[in-house]
């Protein structure tokens, strides 16, 4: 790919040199219509940016919570050794390659902006970022869009472990929205014209209600003004203000495209629902999605219905679910669920879990459709697709209806 691009941009500078006349502008559009369209994708959690319960490997016998105090902990040379190994193995071509093969046409790669413009005096280490233009290659190559989801801010956006540091809401402070913008121009100058990325995500989840959310919406117009002559979807979270809420926001904005993250797995009202409640919700929630005036995906979502899986909820730290998480109450058995493969989970969790994972393909497709989290773990069987897809849980290739066992579950 790069040799061809060289060749391009030579075309380009000897075009620039002639007496030719200067093109004319026009509108870009994203390489990808967001808005005729479905998304089905995937993310590729845990892969640049670390989390305990998707690699639980490299946080066993150490004291770190989360990337910041791992690479804290190793130091830079033992840090830049365990995480270039884990870089460069975790997601191959041969990934992109099976999702391909699975149906799916979008890809959303989270990364930290440690790995793109790092801060003085962090311990974090780069390298990642370097991979991240290979993994555009292998995307090209499968015939997959990209999605580059700037998935943690100077500061930390929501204070959670995915932000690349657990802990307190920092973001806005200081300069760190200044960092954030600079780390999201460096992405659009390096990537936003590459062939496959199609959508470039401002920020994952900015935690709004512990934000002030004019500063949220000043960064979103910001930044949206900065990609605005980019082929891409300029894609925004909602920031945990609700789904519908971005209605009167964005007039005149081209090529907006929302973001919401649903799970039912976080608090004891979700995890006490039944099954049948579960898909209700999903369904339902497809229907608010499609109301909105922007296209709208589900870019994260899950077929867990328990937060069993082991450190989902921090490292050593238990379950709602089971009541091992601070002072819950008990609502079921993690058996089967907190670890291991989906082969291994019960005939009920198996269905439950099935129906679940096709009331939101159903649900989400009401609206721009969806981008599940995540392709693989070591070891969480209600969120791993890989080893979901190959137990028959997850339906392939998702853009065929007849694979789907519950085909119309919304009514």
């Amino acid at each position: 790919m790069h040799g061809s691009w060289s060749s391009v941009a030579a075309i380009g500078l000897l075009a620039l040199s002639s007496n030719a006349s200067p093109l004319t502008p026009y509108k870009r559009a994203p390489s990808f219509d967001y808005s005729g369209s479905k998304v089905r994708g995937v993310n590729t959690g845990g892969w640049f940016v670390l989390e305990p319960w998707i690699t639980p490997s490299m946080f066993e016998g150490n004291g770190a919570v989360d990337e910041y105090t791992l690479t804290q902990e190793l130091g830079k040379d033992a840090a830049k050794s365990k995480l270039s190994q884990h870089w460069n193995s975790w997601i191959t071509q041969a990934d992109f390659n099976q999702m391909a093969a699975a149906g799916l046409n979008h890809v959303r790669i989270p990364i930290g902006y440690w790995s793109v413009i790092p801060l003085n005096g962090e311990p974090y280490v780069q390298g990642a970022y370097h991979v991240l233009g290979k993994a555009l290659d292998w995307a090209q190559a499968a015939g997959l869009k990209v999605m580059i989801d700037l998935h943690g801010a100077p500061g930390s956006q929501n204070g959670f472990d995915n932000s690349g540091r657990y802990g307190s809401v920092q973001w806005t402070q200081g300069d760190t929205v200044a960092h954030t913008i600079k780390v999201l121009n460096k992405i659009r100058d390096d990537h936003a014209s590459h062939p496959a990325v199609s959508a470039i995500e401002l920020l994952n989840e900015p935690m709004g209600p512990n934000l002030d959310m004019d500063t949220v919406r000043q960064f979103y117009m910001d930044a949206w003004g900065n990609l605005k002559n980019s082929k891409v979807a300029v894609t925004f979270h909602e920031a945990f203000v609700g789904v519908t809420s971005w209605n009167d926001w964005g007039a005149g904005m081209a090529n907006l495209l929302l973001d919401t993250h649903h799970y039912e797995v976080f608090n004891a009202d979700q995890l006490g629902m039944s099954p049948d409640e579960h898909v209700k919700a999903a369904c339902d929630f497809g229907g608010q999605m499609a109301s909105n005036n922007k296209p709208t995906i589900s870019g994260e979502w899950t077929g867990g219905i328990t937060d069993c899986a082991k450190w989902l909820n921090g490292k050593n730290k238990g379950a709602r679910y089971d009541g091992t998480f601070e002072n819950a109450n008990k609502i079921g058995s993690c058996a089967g669920k907190s670890s291991g493969s989906v082969a291994n989970l019960s005939s009920d969790d198996k269905s439950n879990i099935g129906r679940f994972i096709e009331a939101q393909l159903e649900g989400y497709e009401k609206g721009a459709g969806w981008i599940f989290w995540t392709w693989k773990t070591e070891g969480a069987p209600e969120w791993d697709m890989q080893d979901l897809m190959a137990n028959g849980l997850f339906p392939k290739p998702v853009n065929d209806p007849s694979a789907r066992k519950y085909s119309g579950i919304c009514g």
